[in-house]
């Protein structure tokens, strides 16, 4: 049972769970009609400490087309902890007037906190560079729509792999099902935190290899998951300037995939897709964005008690 449960990390929802939200949502996909008054009455606050389009949108659309409503805030500045109020308190008074809680912070921990504070759901919408649970439903069920399989998937993740908490939920995920390979593209700067190797994909023996440059490894590719490489993240200018481009991509690197492979991202873009790519069937980061609000109305129904 789902109900009544936060949801911090992939971790907190088993492979069955996954798969009992994924179905509903597919259902949903479906014919959304049906759907309609499933959380009538119900109240979702959207607790946004950190700047925020698609998630909250979609978590606010999510509830919206659920026959909920939805109160919150999207920036901090003007709610009581710019007067210093804790984020205990915070919780402890939002939780009286709502049903559940989607909450955004950039600091790791910080929706783990809020979850001890409060007798309703927690749903971590992103805590600093730790995790995104609903970024990872929304990816879980885009690859189960686009690929027909979460298992024996070879899952390329490109960019900033140091600090992307969606890469980082992904690989938690992913690594749960069997025969799948990770390949991660990035500079030496931004490759993936070594406590994902220690305490993820050594202990289960999950294949994975690391490379510098994209076009090495295209064609190996089921699944390539872009991020976007941050300047400012560099210990100079000079390494920034020699790998930047090599992780753009564009029709050229394009040519180089497999006809089947999808371009998962979790948006926003700078330059690392061009536009050019959009057109491509391949491209399904727009796809991948409807997707996650399905996803969401899904985990709100079920933590909600509504289905």
């Amino acid at each position: 049972m789902l109900t009544g449960r936060h949801v911090i990390e992939p971790e907190n929802l088993s492979v069955a769970e996954i798969d009992e939200i994924c179905s509903l949502a597919e259902q949903i996909i479906v014919d959304p009609n049906s759907f309609n008054d499933v959380c009538r009455g119900k109240i979702l606050a959207t607790l946004f400490f950190e700047p925020s389009t698609r998630t909250r949108l979609s978590f606010e659309a999510a509830m919206l087309h659920l026959g909920g409503t939805v109160e919150g805030f999207s920036d901090a500045s003007n709610t009581s902890t710019s007067k210093g109020e804790t984020l205990a308190d915070t919780i402890r008074v939002v939780s009286s007037y709502v049903d559940v809680i989607a909450m955004r912070s950039p600091k790791e921990g910080a929706a783990l906190l809020a979850s001890k504070y409060s007798p309703v759901p927690i749903i971590n919408a992103g805590d600093g560079g730790h995790f995104h649970p609903t970024q990872t439903l929304t990816d879980l069920l885009t690859i189960r729509r686009l690929r027909g399989s979460y298992e024996g998937q070879t899952i390329g993740f490109c960019g900033d792999l140091m600090f992307g908490r969606t890469v980082h939920s992904l690989t938690q995920a992913m690594s749960r099902y069997p025969t799948n390979k990770f390949v991660f593209i990035s500079p030496k700067e931004l490759s993936i935190p070594e406590y994902m190797k220690e305490n993820i994909l050594d202990p289960k023996g999950i294949q994975y290899t690391t490379a510098e440059r994209l076009e090495d490894v295209m064609g190996d590719l089921d699944i390539l998951y872009m991020t976007r490489v941050q300047k400012e993240r560099f210990f100079n200018e000079e390494d920034y300037i020699r790998l930047k481009d090599s992780y753009i991509l564009d029709s050229e690197k394009m040519k180089l995939a497999k006809k089947d492979m999808i371009v998962l991202h979790p948006l926003p873009r700078v330059n690392e897709i061009q536009p050019e790519v959009d057109d491509d069937p391949r491209a399904a980061y727009f796809k991948q964005v409807k997707f996650g609000m399905y996803a969401r109305m899904a985990l709100i129904a079920k933590v909600t008690g509504s289905l």
